[in-house]
């Protein structure tokens, strides 16, 4: 979504790099790119403008002209009023002291509400809570039955006494739906309410009269992040109408601008809580303002694909492939690297995972058109081994590949390259568990070239053989110790000649000292 942002910004932050001073004119060209950018993202003029005024009255200060380096100065001012106009700090839910706590969505017709009812339920069952969502949108047709299905895929439990499609009151729903909650135990209560095509007077009423009768801890507007500019008229109208405590972006994942995000917060005043980035029910999380305006500035997003992972790896198994890659390469099998293939799978989307990486944004055009059925197929190809095919893949010889190639429905090339391309992972894999790090990236600790240089070290080390003749051994160790002294004495800044031992402070120096 916010692509063309990114390309745009990153082509603006090029243009300063290699300057050693930034003049006035350099910062009032990059802030008319910036205020360019922001609005072709369909930003809202007002949040422009704030936005525009702190980054010039930040970028004219001392903070930038006194800088070492300016430009990074100027991308990290840019990056700290994105979090800014995004909301700031992160902004969690609250809990009732008394259970149950009761959480109301609302939005218009299309925002996705019910499907986020389901994601939110999934999110809060995973956080250790037991949901109950709630059909109050009895108007539209089918969506006391599209929020059963949700429920029950989200394995979560749902309240939908009202066959709804025009029928059954959605206020006393909602009423009795706390009850039911504290007699069935669970904890929290999420109200699904009717949405409009449009702003009217009748749906603002009803989301009220809901709101009065559940007295809600947490009402949330539901935002479909692709409408644009209009998104912030709907969210005023809503504020103004029912109000809100907090904003859930829905559809993310889209193709349009993005300046809804942008904007939303900054013109309500309500922080952006949830965003939904995808169609699968575990497509949704916090929102983080500091994480996203780093994935806007291409910056990557590391924290949210460090805690993916965390969820998804197994700290015990995750030891255990460490141990086996340390005994040596042939230990780790294709059973393993099928293994840690599917648990890389359950993370989501190849393309959103790389997507989170620094830099990855230079080369998005390649990640967009990686092909996700590839892990596909190369699991099939790994399924179509015997046991010990797996285990010692250097027996794979011609009629084996044509074998495993037939019952995996690809070419025999296939079946070669990925074997050959896993002796390669095995062995870079077993190389950095073993403490020798990325090969090709010498002078960096644990990135690699590590082996070979130290080795060279050891042998520059190593030097001259010492002498078996005992006084003319003792005469080199004297004349080594000498030289140690003399390179001592003028790294401390001692003339040419003057022994390090025998050197003494200054008169005026010594008073001084006392």
């Amino acid at each position: 979504m916010f692509d063309t942002l990114s390309d745009r910004l990153a082509a603006t932050f090029k243009n300063l790099r290699g300057k050693g001073r930034l003049s006035e004119a350099d910062i009032d060209a990059t802030a008319r790119e910036i205020r360019i950018a922001l609005l072709e993202a369909d930003v809202a003029l007002p949040a422009v403008r704030a936005f525009i005024k702190q980054v010039k009255e930040r970028a004219l200060g001392a903070e930038v002209s006194q800088a070492l380096n300016p430009a990074q100065q100027v991308i990290k001012i840019v990056n700290e009023e994105l979090i800014g106009i995004l909301g700031g700090e992160t902004r969690r839910l609250r809990f009732a002291k008394t259970a149950p706590t009761v959480i109301m969505l609302a939005g218009l017709q299309g925002a996705g509400k019910t499907t986020l009812a389901g994601k939110l339920g999934r999110w809060l069952k995973a956080q250790g809570h037991a949901p109950l969502l709630v059909a109050c949108d009895l108007q539209r047709p089918n969506a006391v039955n599209q929020l059963s299905v949700v429920a029950e895929r989200a394995g979560v439990g749902v309240y939908a006494p009202q066959p709804g499609n025009g029928v059954g009151d959605p206020v006393q729903v909602a009423k009795d739906s706390i009850e039911f909650a504290r007699t069935k135990q669970y904890d929290i209560v999420i109200v699904d309410t009717a949405g409009r095509l449009g702003i009217d007077a009748e749906m603002m009423q009803q989301a009220a009269d809901i709101r009065d009768a559940v007295s809600p801890d947490e009402i949330l507007f539901v935002l479909d992040a692709m409408i644009g500019q209009d998104a912030v008229n709907t969210a005023e109208a809503f504020r103004d109408g029912v109000g809100f405590d907090g904003v859930v972006l829905s559809k993310l994942d889209g193709d349009a601008r993005g300046g809804a995000a942008l904007s939303v917060a900054h013109v309500t005043g309500k922080q952006i809580m949830f965003a939904s980035n995808g169609e699968k029910l575990d497509d949704f999380d916090a929102f983080h303002p500091d994480r996203m305006a780093s994935r806007i500035l291409g910056m990557g997003d590391m924290l949210s694909l460090i805690e993916k992972a965390e969820q998804t790896f197994s700290q015990d198994e995750a030891e255990k492939m460490a141990a086996k890659l340390a005994k040596g390469p042939k230990e780790f099998t294709l059973d393993d690297f099928l293994s840690q293939m599917e648990q890389v799978r359950k993370m989501g989307s190849i393309s959103k995972l790389l997507g989170m990486l620094p830099g990855m944004g230079q080369i998005k055009d390649q990640i967009n058109n990686l092909d996700e059925r590839d892990v596909d197929r190369t699991a099939a190809i790994i399924k179509s081994m015997t046991p010990a095919e797996r285990q010692d893949p250097t027996i794979i010889n011609g009629s084996r590949r044509a074998r495993i190639a037939k019952g995996s429905g690809v070419d025999v090339s296939a079946v070669k390259n990925l074997v050959e391309r896993f002796f390669d992972a095995r062995k870079m894999m077993s190389r950095m568990a073993q403490g020798g790090g990325m090969p090709g990236m010498p002078g960096m600790p644990g990135m690699g070239g590590g082996a070979g240089r130290k080795k060279k070290q050891q042998k520059q080390a190593k030097g001259k053989r010492q002498s078996g003749n005992p006084m003319k051994r003792k005469a080199e160790e004297q004349a080594a110790a000498a030289r140690r002294e003399q390179q001592a004495g003028e790294a401390l800044g001692l003339p040419a000649g003057q022994d390090a031992k025998n050197f003494e402070l200054p008169e005026e120096f010594k008073k001084f000292m006392g």
